[in-house]
C-alpha cells in the first residue's frame, strides 16, 4: 500500500451513492477525535481522468471540512481496488447465517415452550402414572424423546407400577 499523502479537501470528489451513507453524528464524533489526536486513519482516492474520487473515508473527508481544514491525509489506489465492497450484511453467506440463527431461536423456544408445558402437566398430576401410559411411545419411533424419558419414581410402589407398564420382571 502506498504511504499516505496530503491532497486538496476541494478536488476530491464524493459520488452520489457514497454520499448518501453521510451521518451527522458520525462526522461530529470523529471531528471531535481529530481534535484530540489527530486523523489517525487516511481516506482512500482514485484517479479519474485529472479528478480525484473518494473510494473510502466520507466521515473523516466531512469532519476535515467541519474543522476548516483545507487538506487531508489520504492514499491514492489503483482503480480496481477501488471497487465497492459489499458490506458484511449483504455478503450472502451472512444472510444464511442470519437465517440459521433464527431457525435455532424458533426451534429453541420451541423446544423451552413443550418443556414448560410437560413440567406444568407434571405438577398437575396428583395421581402416580398408569401403567400402560408410556407403552404406547416406547415403539413408535416418531415420539418425542423428551416423552420417552421416565419421571424418576417417588416411591417404592410407583417404581413396581413402572416396571410392570416397561414388562420387565423387577
Amino acid at each position: 500500500m502506498p504511504p499516505p499523502e496530503s491532497f486538496p479537501i476541494e478536488t476530491i470528489f464524493v459520488p452520489t451513492k457514497i454520499k448518501k451513507t453521510l451521518k451527522p453524528e458520525i462526522v461530529a464524533e470523529i471531528a471531535e477525535s481529530m481534535l484530540d489526536i489527530g486523523q489517525q486513519t487516511p481516506i482512500s482516492v482514485r484517479m479519474d481522468g485529472d479528478r480525484l474520487v473518494l473510494v473510502e473515508g466520507l466521515h473523516r473527508l466531512e469532519a476535515c471540512k467541519a474543522l476548516g481544514e483545507t487538506t487531508i491525509l489520504g492514499v491514492l489506489v489503483p482503480a480496481e481496488m477501488a471497487q465497492p465492497k459489499p458490506l458484511l450484511a449483504e455478503r450472502p453467506e451472512v444472510e444464511a447465517e442470519r437465517i440459521k440463527m433464527a431457525r435455532l431461536k424458533q426451534l429453541r423456544l420451541e423446544k423451552e415452550a413443550a418443556e414448560a408445558a410437560t413440567a406444568g402437566s407434571r405438577g398437575n398430576a396428583t395421581q402416580a402414572p398408569r401403567a400402560g401410559s408410556t407403552k404406547g411411545l416406547r415403539d413408535n419411533a416418531k415420539a418425542s424423546p423428551v416423552r420417552m424419558v421416565k419421571a424418576k419414581p417417588k416411591s417404592l410402589s410407583d417404581w413396581i407400577t413402572q416396571q410392570k407398564g416397561t414388562g420387565s420382571r423387577y
